[in-house]
């Protein structure tokens, strides 16, 4: 089953809602909630990383939309086999952006080891974010808590993404502008009385991020805690 629509929007842009939200119009869609859900998966991620070439219409056999970490950061992979998708670009301004990611993902992939041991499962997931986003082969290069740094690849690849995909293979799109833009791209209806999915996963992170730290929290699955 070939993607229709490749998320090349960073996390914590919005890419829960719009999951949700392409859910909703048909398009199962591989959010980092698959990554925590699919264990096995994180092999091919962790191979996609380091450059290796990835057989994306077998490893993505069961979906036809991508968003989020970790998919958006090989979306030109992605781009060069389907070349007829469309192209979904989240946005956010940066400075909210960077506030988020530092307060909720990087937070809690990046507790300590003696706080990590309180949650069975969070060890594994914190190597694959080091590995694939964090780390010095991952987007950010050993350096995301430089906020300029950080910020600039943010920027950067939105850029790259802007400059790299035909126009009307393009939308660059905020969650604060609900089903429209969204549907008008895609070429199908709004959906009638429902209005667009909203999640509030930064308190969510927060608030399972301080059961941790007080240790009285066993690790749910995160696809759990940010629905």
């Amino acid at each position: 089953m070939p993607l229709h629509v490749i998320g090349a929007g960073f996390g914590r842009t919005g890419t829960k809602s719009t999951q949700l939200a392409l859910e909703e119009l048909g398009f199962h869609t591989y959010h980092m909630t698959e990554v925590f859900a699919h264990k096995d998966h994180i092999k091919t991620w962790e191979a996609a990383t380091r450059g290796e070439k990835i057989d994306w219409e077998t490893f993505l056999a069961d979906y036809t939309a991508t968003v989020d970490w970790p998919a958006c950061d090989h979306w030109r992979q992605m781009f060069e086999r389907f070349p007829t998708a469309k192209v979904l670009l989240n946005v956010r301004d940066a400075d909210k952006w960077y506030e988020s990611v530092k307060e909720s993902i990087f937070r809690i992939t990046t507790l300590p080891e003696e706080v990590r041991k309180n949650s069975p499962g969070l060890e594994g997931m914190s190597a694959f974010a080091y590995k694939t986003i964090w780390g010095p082969d991952g987007v950010f290069k050993d350096r995301f808590t430089d906020k300029e740094f950080a910020k600039q690849v943010f920027l950067d690849h939105i850029a790259e993404v802007k400059r790299s995909v035909p126009p009307e293979q393009l939308l660059v799109f905020e969650v604060s502008q609900g089903w429209d833009p969204l549907c008008k791209f895609l070429g199908v209806p709004v959906p009638a009385d429902k209005p667009f999915p909203q999640t509030n996963e930064k308190a969510q992170f927060q608030a399972h991020i301080e059961a941790i730290e007080r240790g009285d929290a066993k690790l749910r699955p995160l696809s759990d805690e940010i629905r």
